[in-house]
C-alpha cells in the first residue's frame, strides 16, 4: 500500500489563471497592482491585505527575499533569511489578514534545491499557524502548468507543512 498524498493545508490555494497577453505581468483579478491592499481571485474570492509578486522574479532565495521586501514594503531590517521572514510576516499579520498571489508560480524558486521550496512552505505554515490575522498563499499559473505545480509542492510538502509539530513524550 502506498502512501497518501499529503493534504493541502488551508492557507494554500491553487488558482489556475489563463493566460496573460503581456507574459504575466499583470494578474487578472489583481487590477495589476501588487500594492492594492485587495482584489479578487480569478474564481471571485477576496484578496484580504492582497499582495501579488512574480515567481518569475522569485527564482531564487535572494530574489524571492527581495520581491517579497518590496511587495511587502519591508523594514531596512529584513535580514534576507527564513528566520526574518517568519518574523516579517508574524508582525505583518498583526496589522490585519494577509494574501500573497504568486503569479506563475511554477516558477517560484524554480533555480534552487527542491528543499527550499520545503523550506518556504514550513515558514509560510508556521506564520499561518500562529498568526493573529489570516495568511492565505495563492499560487497562481497557467492552468496547463498547475498539474506539475502540484506535484512539485506536494514532493516537498511531506505531510508536515501547515500542521503543528508532533507532540513529544
Amino acid at each position: 500500500m502506498g502512501a497518501a498524498s499529503p493534504q493541502v493545508p488551508a492557507w494554500l490555494v491553487y488558482d489556475g489563471a489563463p493566460p496573460e497577453p503581456d507574459d504575466g505581468a499583470a494578474v487578472p483579478g489583481s487590477g495589476g497592482d501588487p500594492r492594492s491592499g485587495g482584489g479578487a481571485l480569478s474564481g471571485g474570492g477576496e484578496l484580504p491585505g492582497g499582495v501579488l509578486i512574480s515567481g518569475r522574479q522569485a527564482r531564487t532565495r535572494a530574489t524571492l527575499h527581495e520581491t517579497l521586501a518590496g511587495a511587502l514594503e519591508l523594514s531596512g531590517w529584513y535580514g534576507r533569511n527564513w528566520d526574518a521572514l517568519a518574523d516579517a510576516l508574524a508582525d505583518r499579520l498583526d496589522a490585519g489578514p494577509l494574501t500573497v498571489v504568486v503569479a506563475d508560480a511554477s516558477h517560484l524558486l524554480a533555480d534552487e534545491p527542491p528543499a527550499q521550496l520545503g523550506t518556504l512552505l514550513d515558514v509560510l505554515g508556521a506564520v499561518a499557524a500562529g498568526g493573529h490575522e489570516t495568511l492565505r498563499v495563492v499560487l497562481r499559473d497557467h492552468p496547463d502548468r498547475l498539474p506539475a505545480l502540484r506535484d512539485r509542492v506536494a514532493a516537498v510538502l511531506g505531510g508536515h507543512v501547515g500542521a503543528p509539530p508532533p507532540a513529544t513524550c
